[in-house]
């Protein structure tokens, strides 16, 4: 993993590290005067970056149908979805060889690696539910209960993977809730040691840190363009090409099939259109491709530092509340993206919630996050409160919530 920048000082002000649309937006509060929203739900769908929109401008105006077409329209739009696979598969560090599909989303991704897995596949019990459902109600699950340390934890998944054949192992990079990181890589190599491969939820991964498919060993990684700071929902499965050509179509129509007879004869494509029947989102693609190039200009080193520098400002705030509880998974982890969740007592995430919203018009999540065994195994089944930050997050958002939150427990 790239280690996060350790500077010196931090300075008293961070500003915004990239322009997003709508960081002008404001919002009405009770008290009667509109503000600046906040936005600290980064983790639920980023705000789109300005260079990103500016693209997606030059892509509609010569928007058209893809792959099909010998239009000239029809040509350039086809180009852009293609090379976005390339973007792709250079953003995340990629083999040659590996195919890139486009989905909807990175729960349709993993559910497309479900499809495709031929055999028993291991996975912990803090996963989001886009990376446990789509594997228990196959039947050929086989949960790990996360330890107190990461450390413990991968001992326990690798004897689980030691205890009996397994296809593959399925683990998230950046838990969703706490943010906290995983060893991919000591998890790939402990994988690859007792026969199985290796997909990696990257959801909350990539927007943070640099990725390596080649070099940390990874058979199949998923994520999501909504989360990289692209709107339009475009997701993807990039990996080994093997079990992809080898299973049947994930849908069945136009565009994945080479020739069809009305004799129930079918031959289908090879590659990542044998998964990708239908028109595209091909303004997703369009979008999540100029994400990711925009966030390797901007460069994960200084990505890092900012990120850094905004979440000791936000723990230290948060450890000086009375009442503020943070949420951990493991004793001993080393490296955490801007996600942190809390729990106020007496009273509900909801109400927290909606308390920041409607007075200061600070924008949390609050609930379950789609992680429910996680959240009862921390002790939280009702639910708690998770902030998430980025590019477009300043050091006086991270003031203004911790005010807000300090208005709060006084009263």
């Amino acid at each position: 993993m790239t280690a996060v920048l350790d500077r010196a000082a931090c300075p008293a002000s961070i500003r915004p590290l990239a322009p997003v649309v709508g960081a002008d937006t404001t919002v009405p509060t009770i008290a009667g005067d509109p503000v600046v929203y906040a936005n600290f739900d980064y983790a639920a769908s980023a705000p789109a970056l300005a260079s990103v929109a500016g693209r997606l401008s030059e892509a509609l105006a010569e928007y058209a149908s893809v792959h099909r077409g010998a239009g000239h329209l029809s040509q350039v739009t086809t180009a852009r979805y293609e090379q976005a696979r390339e973007t792709v598969r250079r953003f995340v560090g990629g083999r040659s060889d590996d195919t890139v599909v486009f989905t909807r989303n990175t729960t349709d991704s993993i559910n497309l690696a479900a499809h495709i897995t031929p055999g028993d596949v291991v996975v912990l019990d803090i996963e989001h539910h886009a990376n446990l459902l789509p594997w228990t109600r196959t039947g050929r699950a086989r949960v790990v209960p996360s330890a107190v340390t990461v450390d413990e934890t991968v001992e326990r998944i690798e004897a689980e993977l030691a205890s009996a054949p397994a296809a593959l192992l399925a683990i998230t990079g950046a838990s969703n809730v706490t943010g906290e990181v995983l060893p991919i890589g000591r998890l790939a190599a402990a994988a690859h040691r007792h026969g199985a491969r290796i997909l990696v939820d990257a959801a909350q991964l990539v927007p943070h840190r640099a990725v390596s498919i080649a070099s940390w060993g990874i058979d199949y990684l998923a994520f999501s363009g909504h989360k990289l700071y692209a709107p339009f929902g475009a997701g993807v499965l990039i990996g080994r090409s093997d079990w992809l050509d080898a299973a049947e179509p994930y849908l069945a129509g136009g565009g994945a099939t080479a020739d069809v007879d009305l004799d129930g004869v079918v031959a289908w494509h090879s590659g990542p259109a044998r998964h990708e029947a239908g028109s595209p989102n091909t303004l997703g693609v369009v979008a999540l491709a100029a994400a990711a190039r925009e966030l390797q200009e901007i460069g994960f080193e200084e990505i890092g530092y900012h990120e850094h520098r905004l979440q000791r400002r936000l723990d230290d705030g948060l450890a000086r509340l009375p009442g503020v509880h943070t949420l951990r998974i493991f004793d001993d982890a080393t490296d955490r993206v801007g996600i942190a969740a809390f729990a106020v007592e007496n009273h509900t995430a909801r109400s927290v919630a909606e308390y920041l919203s409607v007075t200061h018009g600070v924008g949390v999540r609050d609930g379950k996050f789609c992680a429910h065994p996680l959240l009862r195994k921390l002790g939280y089944p009702d639910g708690a409160v998770r902030v998430s930050f980025g590019l477009g997050t300043s050091s006086d958002d991270v003031d203004r919530l911790l005010s807000a939150l300090s208005d709060l427990v006084q009263r």
